[in-house]
C-alpha cells in the first residue's frame, strides 16, 4: 500500500487514525469527509500537506467516492453518524450515512478492486446484564437497540454480503467506546470534562451503573492499522482494552482528577433504550495480530484526555452553549 482513503477522517476517531498513520507509516492519506458538526478541519491542522489531503464530500454521494477510491490502494471506512441521542431525535441521517454511505463505498470498492476495512461498534450486539460474566465475541449474535446501532448493524451485514457475493476484500472491526482528543463535547466523557471546566456539575443518566468498555482513540487507531496491514479479508476483529467502567465511576474519576469532590454530580432521567453493559473480548485481535493497547491504565488515558481539553478550549468552546441547550431541551 502507498495510498489510503479514510472516510470520516476529519471526525473524532477518524482524525486520530490519520494522525496515527502519519506518525507510524509513510502512507499518503486522502480524507473524505462531509465536515458535519462532529468533524473539523482543525483536527487535521499541522499534518504534512504532501501526505494528507482533504476532500469535502458526502460518503453517500457516488461521484466523489468513486473518484477517491479509484486513486487509492485501500479504504478505511470511519464515516458514520454516531450519537445515540441524536438518532432518537431524527434517525434519517443515520440511515443515509451509515447504510447508504456504506453501500455507495462498497460499490466503488467493488468496481475498482480495492481493499476495505469497515469500522463498526460493539453496540450492534445490544447489551449484557451487569452480573453477566460474558463479553462480546466475534460470534455474538446481533441485537441492536437504537436507530444508531441498528444502522451500524445493517452496514456490517452489507460488508459481509459484498465479501461473500462479490469477493470484496474487506475486514470489519467492532470497537468499544472511544475517548480522547477531538471528541465532540456532546459525548459522555468530553461533556463531563468541559462541564467541570465551566463550573457545571456533571449529569449522569439514571442510576449511573451502565457499563461501557473504554478505549483510548490512539489504541483504536493502532488496532485498525494492524487489521488493515495484517488482517485476513473476510474476518471480523473485536477491539477493546479491558476498560470496563460504569458511568458513575467515570464521572467520579473525572471529578477527582480535576480537583473536585467525587460526589459533585447530579442525576437526570434515563435515556430511552439505554443499553446496560458493553464488554469486548479482544482475544482474536491480540492472538492473531499481536496487538496490545498503549493505555493499559484507564486513569492514565483519562488524565491525558482531561489535559487535552484543558489545552484546547478554543476548539470546543464555540460548540458548548448549543450542546448544553440541546441537552437541556431534553431534560438532560
Amino acid at each position: 500500500m502507498h495510498r489510503i482513503l479514510v472516510t470520516g477522517g476529519a471526525g473524532f476517531i477518524g482524525s486520530n487514525f490519520v494522525h496515527h498513520v502519519v506518525a507510524h507509516t509513510d502512507l499518503h492519506v486522502t480524507v473524505l469527509d462531509k465536515l458535519t458538526y462532529a468533524a473539523s478541519r482543525e483536527a487535521l491542522a499541522g499534518l504534512p500537506q504532501d501526505r494528507v489531503e482533504l476532500v469535502v464530500a458526502d460518503v453517500a454521494d457516488a461521484a466523489p467516492v468513486d473518484e477517491c477510491v479509484a486513486r487509492t490502494d485501500a479504504v478505511v471506512h470511519f464515516a458514520a453518524e454516531s450519537h445515540n441521542d441524536n438518532s432518537l431525535d431524527d434517525p434519517s441521517p443515520f440511515i443515509r450515512t451509515n447504510l447508504i454511505g456504506t453501500f455507495t463505498l462498497l460499490e466503488a470498492v467493488r468496481r475498482h478492486g480495492k481493499r476495505l476495512h469497515h469500522v463498526s461498534t460493539d453496540e450492534v450486539y445490544g447489551d449484557l446484564a451487569l452480573d453477566d460474566p460474558q463479553r462480546f465475541t466475534e460470534e455474538t449474535a446481533y441485537h441492536p437497540s437504537s436507530p444508531y446501532s441498528a444502522s451500524k448493524a445493517g452496514s456490517d451485514h452489507l460488508v459481509r454480503a459484498w465479501v461473500r457475493s462479490f469477493g470484496v476484500a474487506a475486514t470489519i472491526s467492532n470497537c468499544s467506546n472511544n475517548y480522547g482528543p477531538w471528541q465532540h463535547i456532546e459525548k459522555f466523557i468530553p461533556r463531563q470534562i468541559t462541564n467541570v471546566l465551566d463550573g457545571i456539575r456533571p449529569r449522569v443518566y439514571g442510576d449511573g451503573l451502565n457499563v461501557r468498555d473504554w478505549i483510548h482513540a490512539d489504541d483504536h487507531s493502532s488496532a485498525v492499522l494492524a487489521i488493515l496491514e495484517r488482517g485476513r479479508p473476510g474476518e471480523t476483529y473485536l477491539v477493546g482494552a479491558d476498560g470496563e467502567r460504569n458511568n458513575l465511576d467515570v464521572v467520579r474519576s473525572i471529578l477527582t482528577q480535576m480537583g473536585q469532590p467525587a460526589d459533585a454530580w447530579d442525576r437526570v432521567a434515563d435515556r430511552a433504550g439505554h443499553d446496560r453493559r458493553y464488554a469486548i473480548a479482544p482475544d482474536k485481535l491480540r492472538a492473531e495480530l499481536g496487538w496490545a493497547p498503549r493505555f493499559h491504565d484507564f486513569e492514565q488515558g483519562l488524565a491525558d484526555t482531561i489535559d487535552w481539553y484543558r489545552n484546547h478550549e478554543a476548539w470546543w468552546r464555540p460548540h458548548k452553549d448549543a450542546t448544553e441547550a440541546s441537552y437541556a431541551a431534553r431534560g438532560q
